[in-house]
């Protein structure tokens, strides 16, 4: 049964704290909607109606590119364990990079993180649960340890990673 909410009471909460990933959903007026999966410990509930992610470097940056844009975002989180339950949030985010006067008070949840990007702030509009009855269990083994190593690089190092990695493709 669907239930919605206007923002997150502490049972919702408890609910994010338990999760090992979310995904962040975000689209362009004209264009491919962005659907991207995260990693839980980059995740903070500030309050009820405030939450806040570390972006990670990556591949793309879809994300603040469609909420600079019209600000619409959605975030859910799926219980993958024996208690099925799906879980949206739905809001206005905000992009907060590295140079902005905002960062430092955001960023002090996330500093032993490596391979930060920015800060994606969501304001709560609503919530919504829903049974999540049809999603599969899975067993959670490990979170992934390649980008926090690659984060942890000095700038010097990954370029000569990328030097290496080109002559080695390319010059034969």
């Amino acid at each position: 049964m669907t239930e919605s909410f206007s923002e997150l009471n502490k049972e919702l909460q408890g609910f994010i704290s338990r999760q090992k990933m979310f995904f962040v959903a975000t689209a362009p007026e004209n264009g491919n909607i962005a659907i991207s999966p995260k990693c839980m410990d980059t995740f903070r509930c500030l309050d009820r109606k405030t939450i806040i992610y570390l972006d990670l470097k990556g591949s793309g940056n879809n994300t603040a590119m469609n909420i600079q844009e019209n600000g619409r975002m959605t975030m859910m989180f799926c219980s993958f364990d024996k208690d099925p339950m799906i879980l949206r949030l739905y809001g206005k985010g905000e992009v907060i990079r590295q140079d902005d006067v905002k960062w430092s008070e955001y960023y002090r949840h996330f500093q032993h993180i490596h391979g930060k990007r920015q800060i994606i702030l969501l304001k709560i509009d609503s919530a919504q649960t829903s049974c999540g009855t049809s999603v599969p269990v899975y067993e959670f083994k490990r979170e992934r340890s390649k980008l926090n190593a690659w984060g942890k690089l000095n700038i010097m190092e990954i370029g000569k990673q990328i030097v290496r990695k080109f002559f080695k493709t390319y010059i034969v």
